[in-house]
């Protein structure tokens, strides 16, 4: 089996940890020297960057599984401790974002599985100056998905 995510552990974990850290560390600063109470607006800023933060982890980041791993005819799916196993017959699209980071890779289910009908992964990202090159992981998958959908035979 070929892993095929790349690591979100930083982006789904530590990331959230150092922005709201920042943000919190801000805010009680403030607070303690008494910036609040000569300019009431100086609270909006960390508001708003705690608001878009949590909006941006929220559709880019946290809906991430852990893991994927390519088994030829289905892909291992684990997420918390979790694993599924998805054949890809079920996979109904695959569908790839390039220009986000990280970057994305999601499936749609024809039945719905352990996490769901849809699948995020973030797929393992090769080192490239090409900002706009297609991600191979997910024109392979394409290919495969289509293949076994019409009942053909998994080639890797």
């Amino acid at each position: 089996m070929t892993k095929i995510s790349g690591p979100t552990a930083f982006h789904k974990r530590v990331l959230p940890i150092i922005l709201f850290g920042v943000v919190a560390i801000a805010v009680t600063v403030s607070l303690s020297v008494g910036a609040f109470r000569s300019q009431p607006f100086l609270i909006l800023p960390p508001i708003a960057v705690a608001v878009l933060g949590y909006v941006v982890m929220r559709k880019l980041v946290w809906d991430l599984v852990d893991e994927v791993y390519d088994g030829g005819d289905y892909l291992l799916v684990r997420n918390g401790g979790k694993e599924d196993r998805v054949a890809l017959s079920n996979i109904m699209n695959v569908s790839a974002s390039t220009m986000t980071n990280p970057p994305r890779v999601t499936l749609r289910l024809s039945t719905p599985g352990r996490f769901g009908d849809e699948i995020v992964f973030s797929p393992i990202k090769p080192i490239t100056l090409n900002l706009f090159a297609r991600n191979k992981i997910a024109d392979d998958l394409i290919v495969r998905v289509d293949r076994a959908r019409r009942g053909e035979r998994a080639v890797r």
